[in-house]
């Protein structure tokens, strides 16, 4: 499935100026259409699509905060009537982001060299 992003001339100007906030924008725009797939996916068929396959019915949006290194991501996560909406996205990322950092100030508080840590990271 292809999906287009649409992006406005504001919208690049903030992505080439701002160091992390434009990169930060951009991961949440991709991620949001990501998770507005998953929903298709999920529920056989596109939003206001009358079909005989269709499983649930779409019921907004709630948000979800994700915070990765470029900083804070407020995400839109479908929400179905009837059913609930599942994705590993949010726990597998968060455990990886979240035994990395902790990994990192271990080996920090251990004494070990920058130069180790970037062995062990690479």
């Amino acid at each position: 499935m292809t999906q287009i992003i649409n992006l406005d001339d504001e919208f690049l100007d903030g992505l080439f100026t701002q160091n992390d906030q434009g990169v930060a924008s951009l991961l949440e725009k991709v991620i949001n259409l990501f998770l507005k797939a998953q929903a298709t996916e999920q529920l056989q068929a596109e939003p206001y699509e009358r079909s005989e396959n269709r499983r649930d019915q779409r019921n907004g949006t709630y948000p979800h905060q994700l915070t990765p290194r470029v900083g804070t991501l407020t995400l839109r996560v479908p929400r179905f009537r009837h059913g609930t909406f599942s994705t590993d996205l949010f726990a597998r990322y968060q455990r990886s982001e979240q035994a990395l950092v902790l990994a990192m100030m271990e080996m920090v508080i251990n004494g070990v060299s920058t130069r180790k840590i970037s062995q062990i990271t690479e």
